[in-house]
């Protein structure tokens, strides 16, 4: 009925929930790994606790031939933010704390893999559920955003390392999304 949308100005307002940040901690990772049933398992963790990446969207992304293993470096797709300018991916180092994961999925891998992880493909994977089984497993407590919580404590550790610019654009946010919504205060 109409030709343009009447909203297309309008700016939803950003809400911050800070209840729900939690910072997972190294040791609580080594369990949670350590439960996990198989390496595919392993590195989701691995790659959203020591990578960074968005999960499910950017796991399910990667492929074997973005990872550079001279150079320590993968090329990372990201759907979230292929719309803006430069954002369809961005270059996120080979950390060596996620190194020894992506070692052992590539050695285990089918010939000819084109995918990094193959096995939770399937639209119908709910990797939050079986994610909190291992959790519980690991005899952790669930923390409020699973995978977020893990991208936003790699983001939180990397920033008291290096500049905030330079993690921001392995993470693939900006400054202000990184203060606003990942950065959080350590015990340390």
């Amino acid at each position: 009925i109409i030709d343009e949308n009447p909203f297309q100005d309008v700016k939803g307002s950003k809400q911050t929930n800070k209840s729900r940040e939690h910072f997972v901690e190294r040791e609580t990772i080594g369990k949670v790994i350590d439960e996990c049933p198989d390496y595919e398992w392993r590195l989701i963790v691995a790659l959203s606790r020591y990578g960074g990446l968005r999960c499910p969207s950017e796991h399910l992304a990667l492929r074997w031939d973005a990872i550079d293993w001279e150079r320590d470096r993968m090329t990372v797709r990201s759907p979230k933010t292929e719309h803006h300018e430069g954002g369809e991916s961005r270059v996120v180092p080979i950390f060596p704390e996620l190194r020894p994961y992506l070692v052992e999925a590539f050695e285990q891998a089918e010939p000819g893999s084109e995918y990094v992880i193959t096995r939770y493909r399937d639209k119908n994977s709910n990797l939050r559920t079986q994610f909190e089984r291992i959790i519980r497993r690991a005899g952790e407590s669930p923390w409020p955003k699973l995978f977020q919580n893990m991208r936003a404590s790699r983001e939180t550790e990397l920033t008291a390392e290096y500049p905030l610019h330079v993690v921001c654009a392995w993470i693939g946010n900006s400054p202000q999304v990184a203060r606003d919504h990942y950065l959080q205060v350590t015990d340390e």
